[in-house]
């Protein structure tokens, strides 16, 4: 049984940080791609960041480039998102994603095989 376990999710002020780890289990983690998407109140998901099977490459959405970065540690079967200089508007549900064929660059336009049930992000003014 394949899951997707978020954690590191809360209340932070405007600028400030968190960091959201994912820990997988049931799947060869080590040649999953795998990404972080979100949704906020009253719009569709969106896809926020991915990174490929061996780390090497990473791919991101234009409204977090340079404030997020996307990680994994594949002999934890963990990923990662460092989130800084967080804005209200960065809050909604992250979910974490696994693909064991979508590219890195693909995530953004096709829905992986695999979620996670989400942590909460609240950015506050």
């Amino acid at each position: 049984q394949v899951q997707l376990v978020e954690s590191g999710g809360g209340l932070v002020q405007a600028g400030g940080s968190l960091r959201l780890s994912c820990a997988a289990s049931g799947i060869t983690f080590r040649t999953y791609v795998m990404g972080w998407f979100r949704q906020a109140p009253g719009k569709e998901r969106e896809f926020v960041a991915g990174i490929s099977w061996s780390g090497y490459n990473t791919y991101g959405a234009d409204s977090v480039k340079g404030r997020f970065t996307i990680s994994r540690d594949n002999a934890k079967n963990t990923v990662y998102l460092q989130m800084n200089s967080l804005r209200p508007e960065d809050t909604a549900v992250y979910y974490c994603a696994a693909d064991p064929f979508i590219s890195v660059q693909a995530m953004g336009t096709q829905r992986p095989r695999y979620w996670g049930q989400g942590t909460q992000v609240t950015v506050s003014s």
